[in-house]
């Protein structure tokens, strides 16, 4: 004896999409993750920059008005972060409280209240452009 079962076709759909989303949404059995695309496009949104033996990264940044920015120093040399111009400094203040920084050493920036673009450089090497970069402020 054979039962049937009467299933109604809007219900028979459902489980049909039901279980394809299933089947789709188990990554068809890989087991090696995918890697992420790095970003292009806009300036990475960070409050910290990280000085390296190879420059500072990321050299473009954008953050809210009213954010300070960390500069970090994991280079094994020190470096004195300013405010472009070279050797005026008077673009943006608030980036002059970073100044010297031995390795090892961070310090942040003053509160940067006002939207614009902040340009920054290392005064004892103004223009090495590996260790010169942009905050951009919204």
């Amino acid at each position: 004896m054979r039962a049937i079962l009467h299933v109604p076709a809007g219900a028979l759909a459902a489980i049909v999409t039901l279980l394809a989303v299933a089947v789709t949404s188990c990554g068809g059995g890989s087991s090696v993750p995918s890697e992420p695309t790095p970003p292009t496009g806009p300036p990475s949104v960070t409050n910290t920059i990280t000085i390296l033996a190879s420059g500072a990264t990321p050299q473009n940044i954008q953050i809210a008005a009213g954010t300070r920015v960390l500069f970090v120093n994991n280079d094994s040399r020190a470096h004195n972060m300013s405010s472009d111009p070279h050797p005026e400094h008077t673009d943006c203040p608030e980036l002059n409280l970073i100044g010297l920084l031995a390795p090892g050493q961070s310090r942040e920036t003053g509160n940067l209240n006002s939207a614009r673009t902040c340009r920054f450089h290392d005064h004892d090497l103004p223009s090495d452009t590996r260790l010169q970069g942009r905050i951009i402020i919204q």
